[in-house]
């Protein structure tokens, strides 16, 4: 049969069934009214005839669907017609249908949300041809990919384990194509790059390996598909176009595919540019030295047929030889080797933890709902115990009872699954297009895939066999004489049962979830209100790069004198400083440094790695960081005066001992230059919040010149009215210099991004899970209520008080609360050391964590026990035992 005859006759068995059903309801007819004439003719009255009749006859439905079966009716047909009476069943009880399937919808949409993010960054990241292949190379000892060029090069060149072997570094860029110039984000790659990828240009072309001849032989742009829409409205025209890269110029010459960003995922570059002509992007002039790291990352696809412990061999023995060769390679060239697009396990560690965490609890959510489920089904099959009992007693089988209760629970589950995906998706969009920093091209790509879709279909599938499958031990060992013999009159029992466990599992969940969420967000608040070593209140940062207006060595510090003078003379400003980085804004750089004795300077023999800041005299006024002894700079201080620092209290007493014994005293750096420590500061953070106390060095700016320019303003005036006279100022000086200019503050939400987020998503599952609890809650003592009302009424009519009657009603629920909660609290409480790494000072010790979860807990308890407790107290004794 072909494929049309096959859809017709299963529309003709779907739609026709009606007509089967109606034959087989005229043929037991028939049967029975035949049996019914030979009984009158025996001398009965047609009606006790008829009434005979059908006895005789039994269960009309079983044989029913006997013979249906023995016509050969099919898996579906039955499916189909069990779906159909599961559905009016549902709507018979609408409250109860669209609180499961809303409960459902809440599971099922958390894990749709958290498993598609957790798909597009640690399951399937990079989208180009064979990923699988491709690999980053990382240094071994440390969280760190990058590289030296020339150390590339040698990796490129001599490695036998890779299909070629591509780089690529980051950077902001002043672009200029004929108006005002702009700040850009740029990707600098390898010539091989686009060809390692195995990418195709959209338009024009890429450059390759052949374009490069030397330091600044390839001038050349690849836009990315966003920029070319944004910047140039989709001219192809563009190709040829000649613009200005800090001042030099750049030919266009392709377009690169819609979708690609480079290869680290979360940031999105405006263009490409060959690393050859790094100088001119950054004129430190480090392009070639062994000892400096500055190539972000390398990456190769694995040749055929090699394994990685092959590759590593051979990338550690290259490693070991050039150690030798070059003794001033910065630590050991040990390898090994990592997923790309996630800065390997610099990000990609911490982001990977937080996602199987995140992923934990939406299951823990998800197992909640199942739970609140299954107590609902289960109270739900004991109330319908009395219909149950007398289908059995009519010759129903119970397995095809439970069938029915499964298609109830498994439709109930495939409705609540479509509107968690359903809502899911929409929140995953919004996070697609979502920009949380406006200066960065940082962005979040979840779009859902077809196996985001697929595993939210298992997980409803599997949802709903699970809360289905609880009432089923209690179906099995219904007894229907029994059941029927006792009518409504039935007792409750006191002993644990299946519900009873679900709740207290659900609760405990739900505290658990409340727990790490205030931990969250009380270290959140702690920290914000930390003291960091410096003070961002009333000050605006100016942050560029010299070099992108083309600004060489030698006249960069007369340039960064000239902003700094013009921003002073503003009205309301206090002091005015330069620094070549901020803290908790930028990345800062390590500087090794040695004792004053130390002759053999190997990096083994280095004391310590300090954070180094290079900074104009005012900048600890400016700033807000407190000096504890000694003097700030002063302009003398300049590449013609003795080599002099600020340290911090770790620096001093690490290297010294003491911070008296700092002052005065020296120390030298890699270069083996002497320095003497003339100031002491305060500790503060550097790099990120949850960091230890680390050792930091500031230096004259004046001594270290550097094209990184961030200007600190502190004033009296709102930061808000200074903006716009800051950045007018600094235009007036050179137009052609880009500048970002805001509040310091601002500046801090990338640090706090974290925290943020981690806090806001916890928050938002506590949420989810304080409703589940607060149904599961209500459903139990509901239904206690309810099963037991004849029992309260008595009560009252005996004189029973108010307290008894409540214990009463609502004393298990209570019970169950409380052992939950206690339970969770524990739980949490254990499980709250993994958000100190994340959410710096998370503590759950804090007393007002722990009040303020027993707090929460039991304000559910109320909120979901006030309207059962109010039932309970409204007991009219007269009437319950009216009715009875």
């Amino acid at each position: 049969m072909n494929l049309l005859g096959y859809l017709q006759a299963l529309a003709g068995k779907i739609f026709h069934g009606s007509r089967i059903s109606q034959e087989m309801d005229e043929e037991v007819a028939a049967h029975i009214e035949l049996r019914a004439d030979d009984l009158e003719r025996g001398g009965m009255s047609r009606a006790e005839a008829e009434r005979r009749a059908r006895i005789e006859f039994g269960g009309q439905e079983k044989f029913k669907e006997a013979s249906y079966e023995a016509l050969g009716g099919s898996f579906f047909e039955t499916v189909v017609r069990d779906v159909r009476f599961s559905a009016r069943i549902l709507r018979k009880s609408p409250g109860f249908s669209i609180a499961a399937a809303l409960t459902l919808a809440l599971g099922i949409g958390a894990n749709a949300v958290v498993f598609s993010v957790m798909n597009r960054f640690l399951l399937h990241p990079l989208d180009v041809p064979q990923a699988d292949t491709l690999f980053q190379l990382e240094r071994a000892n440390e969280d760190s990919s990058y590289q030296s060029y020339p150390n590339y090069i040698d990796l490129r060149d001599r490695n036998r384990s890779f299909d070629g072997v591509a780089a690529y570094n980051a950077g902001l860029a002043g672009f200029d194509d004929g108006g005002v110039a702009v700040r850009t984000w740029y990707d600098e790659v390898s010539g091989n790059y686009f060809d390692v990828l195995r990418v195709r240009p959209m338009l024009g072309r890429f450059f390759h390996a052949e374009d490069e001849h030397g330091p600044n032989s390839a001038p050349y742009i690849v836009l990315t598909q966003a920029f070319w829409h944004t910047r140039f409205q989709d001219d192809p025209g563009v190709v040829g176009r000649v613009v200005q890269l800090n001042k030099h110029p750049y030919t266009i010459i392709g377009v690169a595919p819609t979708g690609f960003h480079g290869t680290l995922m979360f940031f999105w570059p405006d263009y490409f540019i060959p690393i050859v002509n790094h100088g001119q992007m950054d004129n430190s002039g480090e392009m070639n030295l062994r000892g400096k790291r500055w190539v972000f990352a390398s990456f190769g696809h694995l040749k055929p047929g090699v394994t990685q412990a092959q590759a590593l061999g051979d990338l550690n023995a290259m490693g070991a030889d050039l150690e030798k060769k070059y003794p001033e390679i910065e630590g050991q060239l040990k390898f090994r080797l990592a997923r790309p697009s996630l800065y390997g396990d610099y990000l990609g560690k911490p982001i990977k933890a937080f996602l199987t965490g995140l992923m934990l609890l939406a299951g823990l959510i998800l197992l909640a709902a199942c739970a609140n489920l299954g107590s609902l089904f289960a109270a739900r099959a004991a109330d319908r115990s009395r219909d149950v009992a007398l289908r059995l007693a009519l010759g129903a089988g119970r397995s095809r009872i439970l069938r029915q209760l499964f298609t109830e629970a498994i439709l109930i589950s495939l409705v609540g699954g479509a509107i968690g995906v359903l809502g899911g998706m929409v929140l995953l969009r919004s996070l697609s297009t979502w920009v949380p920093f406006p200066r960065a091209p940082l962005h979040v790509p979840v779009t859902p895939d077809p196996n985001v879709y697929v595993v939210a279909l298992l997980m409803t599938l599997a949802s709903g066999f699970l809360f289905g499958a609880v009432p089923v031990r209690q179906v099995l060992r219904t007894n229907p004489y029994e059941v029927v013999k006792a009518g409504a009159s039935r007792s409750v029992g006191r002993r644990i049962s299946l519900r009873d466990v679900l709740l207290v599992g659900q609760i405990a969940i739900c505290a658990v979830l409340v727990t790490s969420s205030m931990v969250a967000l009380r270290g959140l608040v702690r920290s914000l209100h930390s003291n960091f070593g410096i003070d961002p209140q009333n000050v605006i940062v100016a942050d560029t790069d010299l070099a992108m207006g083309g600004y060489s060595d030698d006249k960069i510090p007369a340039m960064q004198k000239r902003m700094a003078d013009a921003l002073a003379a503003l009205p309301g400003v206090e002091s005015v400083a330069v620094a070549d980085r901020l803290p908790l804004c930028v990345d800062p750089k390590g500087e090794y440094v040695f004792k004053d004795d130390v002759t053999d300077l190997k990096l083994a023999k280095a004391t310590a790695t300090a954070v180094k800041f290079n900074v104009s005299p005012d900048y600890f006024q400016a700033v807000g960081t407190s000096l504890l002894m000694g003097r700030p700079f002063t302009q003398h201080d300049d590449g013609n005066s003795p080599r002099v620092a600020v340290v911090n209290r770790v620096f001093a007493e690490r290297l010294f001992g003491s911070v008296e014994r700092a002052m005065g005293g020296f120390f030298r750096n890699r270069e083996g230059k002497r320095i003497q420590v003339v100031g002491v500061a305060e500790d503060g953070k550097y790099e990120t919040l949850t960091e230890g106390p680390n050792p930091a060095l500031f230096v004259p700016i004046l001594q270290a010149p550097s094209s990184e320019t961030w200007l600190v303003v502190r004033s009296k005036r709102d930061p808000q009215e200074l903006s716009p006279d800051v950045r007018r100022a600094l235009r007036n000086l050179d137009a052609a210099i880009p500048f970002g200019v805001g509040p310091w503050e601002k500046e801090f939400d990338i640090t706090f991004f974290g925290p943020r987020i981690a806090t806001q998503t916890l928050g938002v599952m506590g949420l989810v899970g304080a409703m589940l609890s607060i149904t599961g809650i209500f459903g139990m003592a509901a239904y206690s209520v309810s099963r037991r009302l004849r029992e309260l009424g008595i009560r009252v009519a005996l004189g029973g008080q108010r307290k008894e009657v409540l214990s009463a009603a609502i004393g298990r629920a209570v019970k169950l609360l409380a052992i939950g909660s206690a339970t969770g609290l524990m739980l949490g409480i254990l499980a709250s050391p993994v958000l100190a790494h994340i959410v710096y000072q998370a503590t759950s010790r804090d007393p007002i964590v722990l009040g303020g979860v027993v707090l929460a807990m039991a304000l559910l308890g109320v909120i979901a026990t006030w309207i059962p407790a109010r039932r309970a107290l409204a007991v009219n004794p007269l009437i319950l035992l009216r009715e009875e």
